[in-house]
């Protein structure tokens, strides 16, 4: 295994962790701008108002998406093993 495979591996895992995690990301940015907002203009400083709302949204989105995250993980795990297949397959051939 060289370091430019590792490398590889390393980038995908990344990159299928920012696929997979930017929809709830995204959620909880647009609701804690909208509690935010919502507070600057009602003046209401209550603490478990930035909390709540963005908690259930994210807990609503990941519901929603989970079966999406698991099938791109998913995806990522079989390339990984098939790669990991073909480096042992090539080391025991030489």
């Amino acid at each position: 295994m060289t370091p430019e495979m590792i490398l590889d591996f390393a980038k995908l895992a990344i990159s299928t962790l920012l696929v997979v995690i930017s929809p709830i990301m995204v959620v909880a940015l647009v609701v804690g701008l909208a509690v935010s907002l919502f507070q600057a203009l009602t003046s209401i400083q209550e603490m478990t108002l930035t909390f709540v709302p963005k908690i259930l949204a994210v807990f609503l989105v990941l519901m929603l998406i989970m079966p999406w995250m698991a099938d791109r993980i998913n995806t990522m795990t079989l390339e990984l093993f098939d790669a990991i297949a073909k480096i042992g397959v090539a080391t025991t051939d030489e």
